[in-house]
């Protein structure tokens, strides 16, 4: 997702995805341990796009 598409999420929608992209990176993380791992460079997209919903959480709390 871009940033601005995130921006538009509300909380709970936020937290949704945060879980949602946590999961899909301890799934990642366990496909590379046991050598599965197809698309290696997902793992840095996942944790870039886990940040920025992470940031733009933060940020919403912090103007509420």
């Amino acid at each position: 997702m871009k940033l601005k598409d995130i921006k538009v999420l509300g909380g709970s929608e936020l937290r949704q995805r945060e879980a949602e992209l946590r999961k899909e990176l301890f799934t990642i993380r366990i496909q590379k341990q046991v050598g599965q791992l197809e698309n290696p460079v997902r793992a840095r997209t996942v944790r870039k796009e886990l940040a920025r919903v992470l940031t733009v959480a933060k940020a919403q709390s912090a103007s509420n």
